[in-house]
């Protein structure tokens, strides 16, 4: 049974995978920072499944994370780094250095700590997916969202280097997951974020193209089908 592994499963884009890859009978192991909505997520997918509470920004708690999934579904075959954040809408020099360095904190360290964790689990065994969720803004660039244009062309090129050390068997993609109505698209989009499909439709697509990616797609630069 394949096993896959998402990084801010509880809400958006990751909710709706996790409840996806469930019912196309996929162990689903993922974690998110809000207790509530981990112990709701977890009774919902059952007791085959684990989600955790973890703070991707947190070396000690992406260890423990890590043990507690290995030692339990092992491995996963697809792992889905799609925890993030954005800034408040505002020009550079009206950014705090805090918001700046959570965007960077959770969307470029988190990657870091979470691939130490799982990957060389992954390599051991010689096959294993890595995804890191890039962005439109990880290829493109707009006013106001400069700290999360800059993690998510960080994605781009950490993935690309990744992509470079992994042995055969292995395989590192950035992927773009597209425009969705999400909370972050929201804070930035204000209402017109509703012009967009929601995640649950996203998945529809976005799940069986996850499926797919392969050793033969080492490197790439992805886009889910629209």
């Amino acid at each position: 049974m394949k096993h896959v592994l998402i990084t801010g499963c509880t809400r958006g884009l990751g909710l709706a995978m996790a409840r996806s890859f469930a019912v196309r009978g996929w162990v689903v192991s993922g974690c998110g920072t809000n207790a509530t909505a981990v112990a709701a997520l977890a009774k919902e997918l059952g007791k085959k499944h684990r989600i955790l509470r973890c703070d991707v920004t947190s070396q000690d708690a992406v260890t423990a994370f890590a043990d507690d999934i290995l030692a339990g579904p092992g491995a996963p075959d697809l792992l889905l780094n799609n925890a993030a954040t954005i800034n408040r809408n505002a020009p550079l020099w009206e950014v705090t250095p805090e918001d700046f360095s959570r965007v960077i904190d959770v969307n470029l360290k988190g990657i870091h700590l979470v691939c130490r964790g799982f990957l060389p689990a992954m390599i051991a065994r010689g096959t294993g997916v890595v995804v890191n969720f890039s962005s439109g803004w990880g290829r493109s660039t707009s006013p106001e969202v400069a700290p999360y244009c800059c993690t998510k062309w960080g994605v781009e090129g950490l993935t690309q280097a990744l992509s470079q050390e992994l042995p055969p068997g292995l395989t590192a993609v950035a992927l773009n997951p597209g425009v969705i109505d999400t909370d972050m698209l929201r804070s930035t989009f204000g209402p017109n974020a509703s012009d967009y499909p929601d995640p649950a439709h996203w998945a529809v697509k976005a799940v069986p193209f996850l499926e797919k990616i392969g050793p033969s797609d080492n490197g790439k630069a992805l886009t889910v089908p629209q």
